[in-house]
């Protein structure tokens, strides 16, 4: 056990690390920040093989500084303009973990608009790449603030397929993975419900189910695992100037 100062952010950047542990050589797909430093400590640590990209068009055998393309910096190995991306998608060499404007219990995901969509309150950014990712490899879903507006009974609109739409050819190649949040990890039961599968220290299992639209269970949820001193080297080496936690501030 490290004695350095551990913060909800490094909680939740190594969860996202062994969110890709065993990955294997694949393009890795992060949304945010915390899930940026988080594949590049998986590929500091336990699994060095995983494809990083500078975001734009070149695979990088060393990645540029957070946030910055491979014009600021790092050691590109390849170029991959976008339109090859979609043959990546399809072949399954590819593990993103997307962001969620809304998540239901059985891991359908919206990033498309709020409200019933012929007439929505909120537009969103539109499905984009979510339903050809979730039926094609896996995926695993960010969420910087876990609160009962995301977690929701029912999303508005499937942009993300959850386990109860993957049937038939189209989820041949379905595979969710967990939801990291600010206030813990999931994962799915056997029947593809999001079930607790650590909180984060300092969390109680009523601020969790406070903060979710639906009934869940974190009575006997262990704590996620904490960081060893040698993955906060590397955590704050990568993000020199902590910006993880403007994504995810102390309680």
């Amino acid at each position: 056990m490290t004695t350095q100062t551990i913060t909800r952010a490094d909680f939740c950047v190594v969860a996202v690390s062994d969110a890709f542990k065993g990955s294997g050589e694949v393009l890795a797909h992060a949304v945010g920040i915390v899930p940026a430093i988080g594949v590049r400590l998986a590929k500091a640590t336990h699994t060095p093989e995983l494809a990083l990209s500078d975001g734009e068009a070149f695979m990088m055998a060393e990645a540029p500084p957070l946030l910055k393309t491979a014009a600021a910096g790092g050691t590109p190995e390849a170029w991959v303009p976008f339109r090859n991306i979609f043959d990546i998608v399809a072949s399954g060499r590819r593990h993103s973990m997307m962001g969620a404007s809304q998540i239901d219990r059985y891991g359908n995901q919206n990033i498309s608009s709020i409200g019933d969509w012929r007439q929505p309150k909120r537009q969103l950014i539109g499905v984009r790449g979510a339903p050809g990712n979730t039926v094609n490899h896996r995926v695993d879903y960010w969420v910087a603030k876990h609160s009962a507006r995301v977690f929701v009974d029912r999303v508005d609109v499937a942009s993300g397929v959850g386990n109860d739409r993957a049937v038939g050819t189209a989820g041949r190649f379905h595979d969710l993975g967990v939801i990291v949040t600010n206030l813990g990890v999931f994962g799915y039961d056997e029947s593809g419900l999001i079930k607790v599968d650590s909180i984060h220290p300092g969390v109680t299992p009523e601020e969790l189910q406070d903060a979710t639209g639906f009934p869940i269970d974190a009575t006997d949820a262990p704590l996620t695992r904490e960081p060893t001193t040698e993955e906060l080297k590397i955590i704050a080496a990568e993000d020199p100037k902590g910006l993880r936690h403007r994504e995810v501030p102390e309680p």
